[in-house]
């Protein structure tokens, strides 16, 4: 931790980030903190409902689409977003599927709150957007469970064949955690280690969150 999680109390939302490789977690904990807090107290805002439409992702040279650059999202409506819910509005978004057909979207509603967090693999790398958190935070894991946890994710969640989450890993996923989002571990006020578990982490950021919301 790179100085005290003690801040000035405002009248704006706190806004966190929270970043990390590829199954390193994030998702786990942010569903945790999402069984814990209500939506009135925490906002919760994931870069995943920001992808751009299939047709318009990067393809690699063996043909293949790169759903796993910065350039794969939708920047500007994801920091036009956390602008508005920054100053109380609410923000109606489309649930991103992963083009998986067995889904669904929902329609997701944001109400901002005293707190909001947003996470993503490239929420630090984006230069309009780092600014503006209070507190960042990066989720941390060694890259044989990533992998590991990325294939279960990946087949039984989003129904993707083996093969092609093996390749994407290989020539997508890993050399741009590499690029684009390893480098900010250093700027991180908060380091998370999830190899075996994040409860001691989770624990310290549920406490500061009850403080925070209360106005302590």
């Amino acid at each position: 931790m790179q100085h005290s999680m003690q801040e000035e109390k405002t009248n704006s939302p706190y806004l966190i980030g929270i970043t990390g490789g590829s199954g390193s977690g994030k998702s786990t904990f942010i569903r945790r903190i999402r069984e814990e807090f209500s939506t009135d107290e925490v906002c919760i805002v994931s870069m995943d409902d920001y992808y751009l439409p299939r047709e318009n992702q990067h393809v690699d040279e063996k043909g293949e689409k790169n759903f796993d650059l910065p350039k794969s999202f939708d920047k500007k409506a994801f920091r036009r977003d956390i602008e508005i819910l920054m100053a109380g509005g609410t923000v109606e978004k489309q649930e991103y599927t992963f083009n998986n057909p067995l889904v669904t979207p929902k329609m997701l509603v944001f109400k901002s709150a005293p707190v909001i967090i947003v996470e993503g693999l490239f929420v630090f790398h984006y230069k309009k957007i780092a600014p503006m958190f209070n507190l960042k935070i990066f989720i941390s894991a060694k890259e044989n469970l990533k992998v590991i946890r990325r294939i279960y994710r990946d087949q039984v969640e989003r129904n993707y064949p083996l093969e092609d989450v093996l390749y994407k890993y290989e020539h997508h996923v890993l050399p741009s955690f590499e690029r684009f989002i390893e480098p900010y571990r250093e700027s991180a006020d908060i380091v998370i280690n999830n190899n075996e578990h994040f409860e001691h982490g989770y624990a310290v950021l549920k406490g500061f969150l009850t403080a925070q919301i209360k106005g302590l």
